[in-house]
């Protein structure tokens, strides 16, 4: 058996998975190392090709191991699943990885530096918070129908009120005054569904502007089935 120059990296939260062949195909190293040990097991190996499953970690890693002299490459786990023989584990998983990191028509993940990966971060923590906002605002809401504070065409009576004031000159508080002292009812449900604004407030009426009644598109095949003469 020569020495290694191929080898499959398995990472994980503890201990890692190494299997290495020579130029050969031989198997040469089939080994489990601990974290705090990869770098210092690595460091006395032959610069040598080294596979891994693309993720955040594995980032990190392939630039450790770039800086030992080794050539790192990163392949989607996705691809590497049709080297796997026999049942998943860390040993097959590492084998199928130094398989798959020597076929010529294997598609490999670029290494993202440092700052690449902190800008990525920044960006998913912003859609984490986007959507825990979206699901406080729907929650909120849902709360408000179960008590029927918020009932349809509600948001609609507010901005109306407040426009109707803002043009007069007046103040957008004066808007919010007006629904307390609106002598209509207040907006309840009938027969299952929410009262419009026009039904509910017929002071407002005119301040509400009705949507135009949606035209008939002879494109649609349900609108030429209702058309009249037909």
């Amino acid at each position: 058996m020569g020495e290694v120059s191929t080898i499959g990296l398995d990472i994980a939260k503890s201990v890692f998975q190494v299997h290495g062949v020579d130029v050969e195909g031989a198997v040469v190293i089939r080994k489990r190392v601990s974290r705090a040990k990869v770098l210092e097991f690595f460091s006395t190996l032959p610069p040598s090709v080294v596979g891994i499953e693309a993720c955040p970690s594995a980032h990190h890693w392939s630039r450790q191991l770039q800086t030992l002299g080794h050539t790192v490459r990163l392949m989607p786990p996705i691809y590497v699943k049709a080297y796997l023989k026999r049942s998943k584990n860390d040993a097959n998983d590492a084998a199928a990885i130094c398989e798959a990191v020597t076929r010529p028509s294997m598609r490999f993940v670029p290494t993202k530096s440092e700052q690449q990966q902190s800008g990525l971060m920044l960006h998913r923590r912003r859609q984490l918070l986007v959507r825990q906002r979206t699901m406080l605002s729907n929650a909120i809401r849902g709360y408000g129908r179960v008590r029927h504070y918020l009932g349809e065409g509600a948001q609609r009576h507010s901005r109306a009120v407040q426009d109707h004031y803002r043009r007069e000159g007046r103040s957008a508080s004066c808007g919010r005054e007006i629904q307390s002292r609106c002598s209509c009812p207040p907006i309840r449900r009938n027969r299952g569904r929410d009262l419009s604004v026009r039904e509910a407030h017929p002071c407002l009426a005119s301040l509400v502007r009705r949507k135009p009644a949606a035209r008939a598109d002879p494109r649609r095949w349900s609108d030429r089935r209702h058309r009249p003469g037909r």
